[in-house]
């Protein structure tokens, strides 16, 4: 699928990947807990019944903490503006600097189908049921238990 953009473009690491990297187009740093809205100079046109979501790269969360805020951000087909990233420093003690061109996000060209909801009194009956979080197992990893 052939996407016009503006800016350097995403570039995917390997054949097959689903993500493509996005870069940073300027350099910051992020005290511990510290958010900031970094830019990266892309802009796209993506096609009707698309979608890009911006979402952490799994490296940097890892290895320094850093995360996004609104992981997955969602960049609609109708979306003209430069493509920013929420980003975080969950590390408790250390700054990340970020330097113009490093790799800070990765975005994921989706299609999608576009529902119509209709309004009714109940719904089918499942083995799930309205069981929520922590409700399939797991919950006591959770509670220290």
């Amino acid at each position: 699928m052939e996407v016009p953009i503006i800016g350097i473009p995403p570039v995917y690491a390997h054949p097959g990947d689903a993500g493509a990297d996005l870069l940073a187009a300027e350099a910051v740093t992020l005290q511990p807990g510290e958010r900031r809205l970094v830019g990266t100079g892309v802009r796209v046109a993506l096609p009707e019944n698309t979608v890009g979501l911006v979402t952490p790269r799994s490296g940097l969360a890892a290895r320094a903490g850093l995360s996004i805020v609104n992981a997955p951000g969602v960049v609609d087909s109708g979306y003209r503006g430069e493509i920013k990233v929420a980003l975080i420093n969950h590390d408790p003690r250390a700054p990340i600097e970020i330097r113009e061109g490093d790799r800070i996000a990765q975005f994921v060209v989706v299609p999608f189908v576009t529902a119509t909801f209709v309004q009714v009194d109940s719904l089918d009956a499942t083995t799930r049921g309205s069981g929520g979080y922590g409700s399939t197992g797991g919950s006591q990893m959770l509670s220290g238990a």
